[in-house]
């Protein structure tokens, strides 16, 4: 048995009791060394597997090649193992070479959804995620989905936003949005959310400051209704009052 883990953002309490449940029976604990850090209070002493950054194929082949031999194996993720985490490599890995192995995924809160309850109620109406990073996706892909994003008026969330290796993406992105959104729309980032080290602020597009904002930020950019009451981002959903 192989089971994917959304462990949430990185506390127990934002972890669902079926993660917590999944933690305690199984054997073996496989991931980055960050995520399982995070869960080293539920471990105990089961054996830890813990690998480094960019080896996302080697610690998911892993984890399978032990399930294969007849272990209970987890695998952590942060947040939803299904956005942006390792549930869809496990899931090709065992197409691809063919492994009779049970996989099962339990879900967790991303971190959009932790960001946005700290930051009020910006999700309410229709909104995307997009990651910044272009380890894995081009540039151009990237530029395309923002620039469609803003125009189409969604509210958007942008993971990995900046890091040391790509600082200036997250100023590209507000660049290539401009055409469709005013200085004063509502923009929240969260840093760290649901961690030691959580901050939150809200801002507006305009008055962005880029050299806050890491590669552990969450940073939500409203639509057109979202306005901020209360040092709070709300997005109405429509209703009449």
């Amino acid at each position: 048995m192989l089971t994917v883990i959304g462990i949430g953002p990185g506390s127990e309490a934002m972890m669902t009791q079926e993660a917590i449940a999944a933690l305690e029976e199984a054997e073996v604990v496989v991931g980055y060394k960050t995520y399982t850090h995070l869960v080293k209070p539920l471990v105990g002493d089961k054996e830890v597997i813990k690998t480094g950054m960019c080896k996302e194929i080697e610690r998911c082949q892993l984890a399978i090649d032990l399930a294969a031999q007849g272990k209970n194996v987890a695998m952590v993720c942060s947040g939803d193992a299904g956005i942006y985490g390792m549930a869809g490599l496990i899931l090709e890995i065992v197409a691809k070479q063919k492994y009779e192995i049970e996989v099962r995924l339990v879900p967790g809160i991303t971190a959009s959804i932790a960001a946005a309850a700290l930051l009020g109620a910006p999700l309410m109406h229709d909104f995307c995620h997009i990651s910044l990073s272009d380890l894995l996706t081009p540039w151009a892909v990237i530029e395309r989905r923002v620039k469609a994003a803003a125009e189409a008026d969604f509210v958007i969330c942008f993971y990995n936003p900046r890091s040391r290796g790509r600082e200036g993406h997250l100023a590209k992105a507000f660049e290539l949005m401009a055409p469709w959104i005013s200085a004063d729309r509502p923009v929240g980032v969260v840093k760290a959310a649901g961690r030691k080290k959580q901050e939150k602020w809200v801002t507006t597009f305009g008055e962005m400051e880029f050299s806050q904002v890491d590669m552990t930020s969450l940073v939500i950019v409203g639509n057109q209704s979202t306005y901020i009451s209360e040092g709070l981002m709300i997005t109405p959903r429509g209703y009449k009052l």
